[in-house]
């Protein structure tokens, strides 16, 4: 299951509305509310690297994972403008394997959203479970079934930019999965376009769904919260915040 292929060329630039610091913040003061610490730290389904580098920033001694060769290599540019002492391995979430036990866990933009079969949804939690601390913390954000049947569903969202165009075209089907298929127009230095084309899938897991996933793989839910890392979820939450651990 390869994603984000020829999509890491833009990635960046697609995202780039996402206030990185803020998120990086939030699941921060998560970790810490819920008794974790400033320890080694897994960026599961990391991208190219950008809140792995705001968390590592914090203090944290950062892994990221991601089963994506051309996010990872986006990720290493990054490494090495900042210094920052990263770890990036190429995995699948649902194949994690570490050299040792972590202290927390994020995943984060809806990276768990992409497993569209739910054993892999609960394998991947389970593996990130295998590997965290006993008193370890694992946070992390699910797209709700109000934004695939809402928001996402057959819709269609155009991104504008300088150096590229996006055309992003949403199939709901069932079971609240989305699929997603792109074209991208990239600006050449000669002023040409070349187009590329990506075509992936998201599945809305409801809460209760998430809860047995968790409960499989020995956690229990800690807390829950909308987008902002403070609200209660509401009906119309379009992203909701899990915080996780061991069950005692």
């Amino acid at each position: 299951m390869s994603l984000y292929g020829q999509f890491a060329e833009v990635y960046d630039l697609l995202t780039s509305d996402i206030d990185y610091k803020a998120r990086a913040q939030g699941f921060d003061r998560l970790i810490l509310a819920h008794g974790g610490f400033h320890g080694i730290l897994l960026d599961l389904g990391c991208g190219t690297g950008t809140l792995t580098e705001e968390l590592a920033s914090l203090g944290y001694d950062a892994i990221g994972v991601d089963n994506s060769p051309d996010m990872l290599w986006k990720a290493q540019e990054k490494k090495m403008q900042s210094g920052r002492d990263i770890t990036y391995i190429c995995q699948e979430m649902t194949e994690l394997d570490l050299y040792g036990t972590i202290d927390a866990v994020v995943s984060a933009l809806d990276s768990l959203n992409h497993l569209t079969d739910y054993e892999d949804f609960c394998a991947a939690i389970a593996k990130a479970a295998l590997f965290l601390h006993p008193d370890g913390v694992f946070v992390f954000d699910l797209n709700t079934p109000y934004k695939h049947q809402k928001i996402l569903a057959n819709n269609t969202f155009v991104y504008d930019y300088d150096e590229a165009f996006c055309a992003w075209q949403n199939t709901l089907l069932e079971d609240n999965l989305v699929q997603m298929d792109l074209s991208i127009f990239v600006q050449t230095e000669e002023g040409l376009y070349d187009r590329l084309e990506e075509s992936f899938g998201e599945r809305a897991y409801s809460h209760e769904q998430v809860l047995m996933a968790l409960e499989k793989a020995g956690l229990q839910l800690e807390a829950v919260y909308d987008e902002d890392f403070v609200s209660e979820p509401k009906p119309d939450s379009q992203r909701l915040i899990y915080v996780a651990k061991h069950r005692k």
